[in-house]
């Protein structure tokens, strides 16, 4: 356990950032998978729209450092990759 009051403050600080980025982390992967999934599934309209909605998500993420700026675009670039493929 913490002994000075500045070490309980950084715990308890510790704590609620962790809940914020664990509900951050679900929240980009259930965007993922609803993309995915519409891309299993065959339906472009669906995967365009699910990709809508999981950008923004993938990009903030990035700004508040729950992942790499970069690990982000690729994600984007390769979903945004396949939903094209899926009219051809």
């Amino acid at each position: 356990m913490a002994n000075t009051s500045s070490a309980q403050k950084a715990a308890r600080q510790m704590i609620r950032r962790t809940e914020v980025n664990k509900a951050r982390r679900s929240r980009v992967k259930t965007e993922v998978r609803a993309v995915e999934e519409a891309i299993a599934a065959g339906d472009k309209g669906k995967a365009e729209a699910a990709l809508r909605a999981a950008e923004p998500t993938l990009v903030r993420n990035a700004q508040k450092g729950m992942m790499h700026a970069k690990t982000a675009s690729r994600k984007i670039s390769r979903l945004t990759q396949r939903v094209k493929a899926l009219s051809v």
